[in-house]
């Protein structure tokens, strides 16, 4: 039977995010609009981005936090082309965009000692395999196959190389170990749901120190230099950005950090996030027809909550079928208005992927789940026969 209840927001993309809990156009009222971001005002907002950064997240006072071109993507590329080089580096991957590093480092700065740890969607690789002598790039979360690292106890203090941590899909939702930590990435339109195309890059002094005495033997993109006369350009890290940035985009930014110091910081983040999770595992333990793609419960992400089908039939199907009823599945939740953009990623297994970082309300999380039941009911009646939903 169709559900009657359905989530009041049904926005369970994952990326860009659902906005947070009563945003409205009226948030962005205190943009600077048509001034310059270099002004006096401009360099203020920036500012305020980079201070509630650092709030929110507890990061400590000597890393330097910068608002960087390009989302995420920019700000890892940007740590890679920099500061990779000067050791060997061990990559690890176990989705999409973790195998891009791989790519950027071995294919493009073809750099001559890189070894590749990678994991299949659902795993992670053997993380006591790990060399911390060397230089080590690996995401948090991996938001295409919703599988992230347990913890940060497998990184050492004392580690010789950097570690350099794609957090795009962990921070704000996640604990990151700040200490464990050298270099980290991120976007505004991930957990905190802001607007696109900005990226946010932490270093600590071990980064700082890296960059100040190693220069590659490569040409950097101006976007990409973060020092000169071999000193770190303080600019970077305190509102003078490399390139111009939407000042649209950097209110809604500072919107979306005011609002989660104002739900109780990240603690609360964390546990809204992590709620999701739970009541998505309650639903996953007693469905015929669903499980986790993290095959360990430790490595469930509680942002990308990524769903694999289990019922016999359906995974009977080729694969290019199965694909097809997963991109069925979620056309007809989003006919109903149910749940928009909850199909997998285009390179991960055939399934289903919920986004479940703070911003997502428990209560939609709740009530999406009969509507999965119903749409896989309807969607396998229509494809390989049975009683509809």
């Amino acid at each position: 039977m169709k559900p009657s209840l359905r989530p009041s927001n049904p926005l369970f993309s994952s990326g860009p995010c659902a906005k947070r809990p009563g945003w409205s156009l009226d948030a962005l009222d205190g943009a600077l609009l048509g001034r310059s971001h270099r002004s006096k005002p401009g360099k203020a907002k920036l500012k305020e981005v980079i201070d509630l950064t650092r709030a929110v997240l507890g990061i400590p006072g000597d890393y330097r936090i910068g608002i960087v071109p390009a989302s995420d993507t920019g700000a890892v590329e940007m740590a890679l082309w920099s500061m990779l080089g000067a050791r060997g580096v061990d990559m690890l991957a176990w989705e999409s965009f973790g195998k891009e590093w791989v790519t950027d480092v071995s294919k493009q700065l073809k750099l001559p000692d890189v070894r590749t740890m990678i994991a299949p969607y659902g795993e992670l690789p053997d993380l006591s395999a790990v060399d911390f002598s060397r230089d080590v790039v690996f995401p948090w979360n991996g938001t295409t196959a919703g599988v992230r690292v347990p913890d940060g106890d497998w990184i050492p203090e004392n580690r010789q190389g950097l570690s350099i941590c794609d957090a795009t899909s962990a921070a704000f939702a996640m604990d990151l170990p700040w200490s464990k930590i050298d270099v980290a990435t991120w976007s505004w339109q991930k957990v905190l749901g802001g607007e696109a195309a900005h990226g946010m890059l932490v270093l600590s002094p071990r980064a700082v120190e890296r960059l100040e005495s190693y220069q590659p033997d490569r040409p950097l993109p101006k976007i990409f230099r973060m020092t000169k006369n071999g000193k770190l350009i303080e600019g970077i890290f305190e509102g003078d950005t490399i390139n111009t940035p939407s000042m649209l985009c950097v209110e809604d930014a500072i919107d979306g950090l005011r609002w989660a110091l104002s739900v109780g910081g990240l603690t609360q983040l964390i546990r809204r996030s992590e709620q999701n999770l739970r009541i998505v595992a309650e639903w996953e333990e007693a469905s015929p027809w669903a499980a986790f793609l993290a095959k360990e419960p430790a490595t469930r992400s509680c942002t990308s909550i990524c769903l694999r089908f289990t019922d016999p039939e359906v995974m009977a199907l080729p694969e290019e079928a199965q694909a097809a009823f997963a991109k069925k599945m979620s056309a007809v939740l989003e006919k109903e208005e149910a749940a928009f953009d909850a199909g997998s990623y285009r390179d991960a297994p055939p399934g289903l992927r919920l986004w479940g970082g703070a911003t997502v309300e428990n209560e939609d999380m709740e009530a999406i789940l009969p509507w999965l039941d119903w749409a896989f009911s309807t969607v396998k009646a229509e494809m390989i026969g049975g009683k509809p939903g």
